[in-house]
């Protein structure tokens, strides 16, 4: 599913937590298209990481500054806040420490945004009570094809988050349909949000 300017709801929604003009870097980017739309819309600049070398390509033939690298690697060769924000969408969960991204998006970056599906969502739990690995539209991937190693609940993020002294300054919250949802999402996130959004600061 996309939103009308074509982006997947969870980047047009990352679109709007964006300042115009801010410099970005954008961790597992991917064709770009979250990158190439901020510069169109908000006149960002920045560049984009990605490992897998077709998205690279992409990312080059729509004009998108990429870096090929691979995140778990490292962030070394930024300084500290060297953008404005630092961004890792749909990406945290393939992280070998996620632990450790988070804490160097937080180093380059004043501001972090990080994306990732809800293991705790109630689909993910019902195929694990059926005795099955579980398959839904934020986890689509059979068990034998996934780059997924290191999922996580919201509740899990949150501990995490608050245990290294990091700021939630925003968290948003989706449905299957990915949209964002409030209601009996808000009530329950652990068990109701598909897919969890969130902006971090560092220690003050």
């Amino acid at each position: 599913m996309s939103s009308g300017n074509g982006l997947r709801p969870d980047l047009a929604l990352i679109t709007q937590w964006i300042e115009p003009g801010s410099r970005i870097l954008d961790l597992g980017c991917g064709d770009g298209a979250l990158l190439a739309h901020l510069a169109r819309t908000r006149k960002v600049r920045g560049y984009g990481l990605e490992i897998a070398p077709d998205n690279v390509a992409r990312c080059l033939g729509a004009g998108v500054n990429v870096i090929e690298a691979d995140v778990d690697d490292g962030l070394k060769d930024f300084g500290d806040a060297s953008f404005d924000y630092v961004v890792m969408s749909g990406a945290l969960q393939a992280m070998q420490r996620p632990d450790r991204v988070v804490a160097e998006i937080l180093r380059v970056g004043r501001t972090g945004i990080v994306t990732f599906p809800n293991f705790g969502h109630w689909r993910v739990r019902l195929a694990l009570a059926l005795g099955r690995m579980p398959a839904t539209p934020a986890l689509p991937d059979t068990w034998y094809a996934t780059a997924n190693i290191h999922l996580c609940t919201v509740a899990d993020f949150e501990d995490l988050c608050r245990d290294r002294g990091w700021c939630i300054a925003r968290r948003a919250l989706m449905n299957h349909r990915r949209s964002d949802s409030g209601g009996a999402l808000r009530l329950a996130p652990n068990l109701l949000a598909e897919v969890a959004l969130y902006m971090l600061q560092g220690r003050a």
